[in-house]
């Protein structure tokens, strides 16, 4: 480790005290249980799609958060943890804080009284007293325990429910709450899905499409068949047309017909009505 006071420590000094922390952990630190590990998935895949809609969220996993205190390197690794900001972040093996614009607002651990992988409590003094980190979640899998606290200045007050029942984070309009025994995060209201979430919404479209495909074939189908009969009929309608009008054609030149003929019948001598009466007649 260098010698010369921290203040006046390089990013490499930090690098360094990353890896000697890194080689003092315990094994037990690296042993996480199954439903630790559910949890930590749930919230890793959720602020995913948060991302997507702040892109000014970024979540750390287990990511090491070094900080000068009391001319001292102060050291804690959270579970997980939310950063606000607009720039990547600058950290590769570790957070440094003199060397991060981003700023530290919620910081979430996942607990167990049977496998305890570090010690929570002297944590919460370290994001209480040291960071002052805005927000802090505890959740225990096994008990279905879960907390949230707000820093209040002088230290964490517990996070009272809203109306829907939830915990709520305004900065970055978040609440959590549990929902089927796990920790499940909502934007604007709305439950951030997991991508089991998304695959039943999506195989649920594929399906209405599907029934929509299906419904349209139907449809055009029925619409070529009446477009038939229409044509059917319309030719029906139009021979029928014709040959009345054949019809009243021919009347009309029979008529007509009927008409020169009276009209020759009349100029011949003797004709007339008088020549249509039988010969020999009184």
């Amino acid at each position: 480790m260098p010698q010369k006071a921290i203040a006046a420590w390089t990013p490499e000094d930090y690098e360094r005290a990353a890896q000697d922390y890194l080689r003092a952990l315990p094994r037990e630190h690296f042993m996480e249980a199954t439903p630790h590990a559910a949890q930590r998935e749930i919230t890793i895949e959720s602020f995913a799609v948060l991302k997507v809609r702040r892109p000014d969220v970024q979540l750390c996993n287990e990511l090491l958060v070094q900080y000068p205190i009391n001319a001292h390197l102060g050291q804690v690794c959270p579970d997980n943890m939310v950063i606000e900001s607009e720039e990547p972040l600058a950290a590769m093996g570790s957070f440094n804080l003199p060397f991060e614009s981003g700023r530290v607002l919620w910081v979430l651990e996942y607990v167990s009284p049977s496998n305890k992988r570090k010690d929570y409590e002297d944590n919460f003094q370290k994001y209480q007293n040291d960071l002052k980190v805005p927000y802090y979640l505890i959740f225990d899998p096994e008990t279905h325990d879960l907390r949230l606290y707000h820093h209040d200045g002088v230290a964490y007050a517990p996070v009272t429910p809203n109306a829907a029942g939830r915990l709520a984070v305004p900065e970055l309009e978040v609440e959590v709450a549990l929902l089927d025994g796990w920790a499940r995060f909502w934007h604007k209201g709305e439950l951030l899905p997991l991508p089991a979430d998304l695959s039943r919404q999506l195989d649920d479209l594929k399906g209405r499409l599907k029934e929509a495909r299906r419904q349209a074939r139907q449809e055009k189908k029925r619409a070529e068949e009446e477009k038939k009969r229409a044509d059917a009929e319309k030719k029906r309608a139009d021979k029928a047309e014709k040959k009345a009008n054949e019809q009243q054609s021919a009347l009309k030149q029979a008529e007509d017909e009927v008409q020169r003929l009276r009209a020759l019948l009349d100029q011949l001598p003797g004709g007339g009505p008088a020549a249509e009466r039988p010969a020999g007649g009184a």
